[in-house]
């Protein structure tokens, strides 16, 4: 906490979000403001005093037209709740400590009955009813619900007659723009048909205080979780020039704030679906383990992903979110290129070409035809050998045969495991000559590295307790250096993507102690065919699993119909459990998203091309390119639409493995591309029968059943990742038969 002069003061969350509306001289002298308030809050020229009839809230002077309302929390100790026009100082003001969550909420009833009344539909008198008659009042939205339940459910107590007033969605949405945000997620879920049990329990609970709340101890509440607030002039800043993009450095979710600073005796994982804030939790998470080391020049502390431009992205967010002292302490690496490191750590001499999965089925199906195997499909046999031979650690024909095969469908007797091994080893050897390895042979090597490493620590640790805490440097590496585990933490992001050799060495590569492993993910948007279970590769997460549940990215109606593309398919937890998006929702809202059915493709192209024509023709709707997206299911659909596109005047950027060539323009890619990235408007076309799922998994369906069930999950997965890609519009189109994973959203 910043303080000047022996005074703390603090912004208040909601209140930035005023701010950000009013002139841009004003930010600037509420920034002098804060200055020259914790030098002397009784500097005359602030004008500092005490509103009629109340004890707490106070004023004082921005400028001459502006006045910052103070909530006294102490006498050294003020929290700024709202910037009024000074004509607007003696609206009706409500404050008071939430019984629930123990936080401080400030309501202006004035300016929330105003937006509630704004968005009265009209009505028109009918012609035959009598001037003077009463217009019929329509239920009100949340009659079933007592004043005790809202109550209980963490409802601020001012609103309630407000409340009690909403008949429309549009009305609703209106209050929730100015009530605190407990009370707009209660009531938002109430009105999706979520049960009182329901929203109790997964959106009040979460962010309920442990301990029994003193409704009159503001300095207590000003320091809970609850009561989201800057923390100093920096983060003030930060949040009122950068805006939104700003805010999540700054404003930390209660439930969020919860989760990255509580104390967790092993391996933790946190869930939720697309733009609930996991990414900023493991960032935050990280910078608060960051905090609790001492004073050094090592790297303790790990923040891992999947790939390369996702670690690029969480680095440079880390810098923002801490700058150069943070990063400092803090290793930024994708899992592959960490795994590499550990290989050529121990095998410094070996320079083998890493080769991608396509590339190794392309040397799969070499392989059997050079042998005459026709009978193998080489695409189950790269899937057997990395993940149940490679991804397990399988080092014998013998352990492969006890080796577990949960979630691969086809089932294979040992005469089939017996050819299978022998493949295996055919191919490693095959690989071995050609001066090449694959990424997963990368992973699965670095793993033993690190596997053997661990006993090796742990055999110095059982003999130095032995000893009575004397050392035997025999039992060392051999270098003249001290073994130690390579971090003291690790944080990881999108964990869902990640395969079992990853999690093995990652397990090997820390103690097994308070605080180890931070894990973020959501296993509905797996895109790639890791499916694991942590407690088979010794990272037990039972007990210690949360989930987050409030999108901040995407419009409560793309939200509905993203969650509609997933239908009923069930997935797992990353621990043999199943998981759900139960709960899952959103406070913005938006337009419906538009499906657009084309007869074909070639139409289809020229369909989506007027249709960005039609945003660029009114400035209403006009944005910069580079926030618009098109994905398609191939490469060469991609390059099809780009030349359609192009032959409109529209520049578009094909998305590649290193992010967009270019600058400028509308991004083009994969489904796959857009993983972790967002875009205001977001077009998703080619979802077409065959197309969506790709035909190839459609053959699956009788001759691999178990598989043909993972990979149209897979595809499913794909297709609601990409949904969730858009913040603000989406937009649906395809040609001849639509996929059946639109037809939920058709019916």
């Amino acid at each position: 906490m910043t303080k000047t002069g022996g005074v703390t003061l603090r912004l208040l969350d909601k209140a930035d979000k005023e701010i950000l509306r009013l002139p841009r001289t004003v930010k600037g002298a509420l920034f002098d403001f804060q200055h020259k308030f914790k030098d002397n809050p009784r500097t005359p020229g602030l004008k500092l005093k005490q509103l009629k009839g109340d004890s707490r809230i106070w004023s004082a002077r921005i400028n001459d037209e502006y006045r910052a309302l103070l909530l006294r929390l102490a006498e050294d100790d003020w929290l700024i709740v709202s910037v009024k026009h000074r004509k607007e100082v003696y609206d009706r003001l409500a404050y008071g400590i939430n019984h629930v969550t123990g936080g401080i909420e400030y309501v202006d009833l004035q300016v929330v009955e105003d937006s509630v009344l704004r968005r009265i539909p009209p009505q028109e008198p009918s012609p035959t009813a009598p001037a003077e008659a009463p217009r019929p009042s329509a239920q009100p939205l949340f009659a079933d619900w007592s004043d005790a339940q809202l109550s209980e459910l963490g409802v601020a107590e001012p609103l309630v007659p407000v409340i009690r007033t909403l008949t429309t969605e549009e009305q609703l949405l209106g209050l929730i723009e100015y009530a605190p945000q407990l009370t707009g997620e209660v009531l938002l879920a109430l009105y999706d048909g979520k049960p009182f049990e329901e929203v109790r329990d997964e959106v009040t609970a979460p962010v309920a205080a442990p301990d029994a709340v003193d409704t009159e101890d503001f300095r207590t509440a000003a320091e809970r979780p609850a009561t989201v607030v800057t923390t100093s002039d920096d983060a003030l800043r930060e949040a009122l020039e950068a805006g939104d993009f700003g805010r999540w450095k700054v404003f930390l979710h209660p439930a969020q704030s919860k989760l990255v600073e509580r104390r967790y005796s092993g391996p933790a994982r946190v869930g939720g679906g697309p733009g609930t804030g996991k990414t900023i939790v493991a960032l935050h998470r990280v910078r608060h383990l960051v905090s609790q080391l001492p004073p050094g020049h090592t790297k303790p502390v790990l923040l891992t992903t999947y790939n390369k431009n996702l670690a690029a992205d969480l680095r440079s967010r880390l810098l923002e979110l801490g700058g150069e002292q943070l990063l400092s302490r803090v290793e930024v690496s994708h899992v592959d290129q960490l795994a590499l490191r550990v290989v050529r750590e121990a095998e410094p001499g070996s320079r083998k070409q890493t080769i991608d999965d396509s590339q190794a089925v392309r040397e799969w199906r070499a392989m059997l035809d050079e042998l005459d195997e026709s009978g193998w499909d080489p695409e189950f046999l790269h899937d057997e050998w990395t993940q149940v031979i490679l991804g397990q650690a399988v080092g014998t024909r013998t352990d492969y045969f006890r080796a577990r095969r949960a979630g691969r469908g086809k089932n294979v007797g040992r005469s089939e495991r017996a050819a299978i091994w022998q493949l295996a080893e055919h191919f490693s050897q095959r690989l071995d000559r050609l001066g090449r390895q694959t990424w997963d042979q990368v992973a699965e090597r670095a793993a033993r590295l690190e596997i053997g490493r661990e006993q090796r620590i742990r055999a110095i640790e059982r003999q130095r307790e032995e000893a009575g805490g004397l050392d035997n440097i025999h039992l060392q590496d051999g270098s003249g250096g001290w073994l130690r585990y390579r971090y003291r933490h690790i944080v990881v992001d999108e964990a869902q993507d990640l395969r079992p050799a990853h999690w093995k060495m990652l397990r090997a590569t820390t103690a097994r102690d308070t605080d180890d492993l931070f894990l973020v993910g959501d296993t509905h948007q797996r895109i790639y065919k890791n499916q694991v279970t942590l407690g088979s590769l010794g990272i037990n997460i039972r007990g210690r699993s949360a989930k987050l549940s409030l999108s901040y990215r995407t419009t409560r109606q793309i939200l509905h119909s993203a969650l509609e593309v997933l239908g009923e398919e069930t997935y797992d937890d990353l621990d043999g459990s199943s998981e759900t998006l139960a709960g899952y929702r959103s406070v913005l809202s938006g337009g419906t998203p538009g499906l657009h059915p084309c007869g074909d493709w070639q139409s289809e192209r020229e369909a989506i091309a007027a249709h960005i024509l039609a945003w660029d023709a009114h400035p209403d709707e006009r944005i910069a390119h580079e926030q618009i997206a098109v994905c398609v299911p191939t490469n060469q659909m991609a390059s099809e639409l780009a030349n359609t596109l192009g032959e409109h005047g529209v520049r578009a950027l094909e998305i590649g493995a290193d992010g967009a060539r270019g600058e400028s323009g509308i991004h083009i890619g994969t489904m796959f591309r857009f993983k972790g990235l967002e875009y205001q408007r977001m077009i998703i076309a080619g979802v077409s029968d065959g197309l969506v799922p790709r035909e190839q998994v459609n053959q699956l369906r009788r001759t691999d059943p178990v598989r043909y069930r993972r990979e149209v999950q897979r595809a499913r997965s794909l297709l609601f990742v990409a949904a969730t890609r858009a913040r603000d519009s989406l937009d649906i189109f395809w040609h001849g038969t639509p996929s059946p994973f639109l037809h939920r959203l058709l019916s």
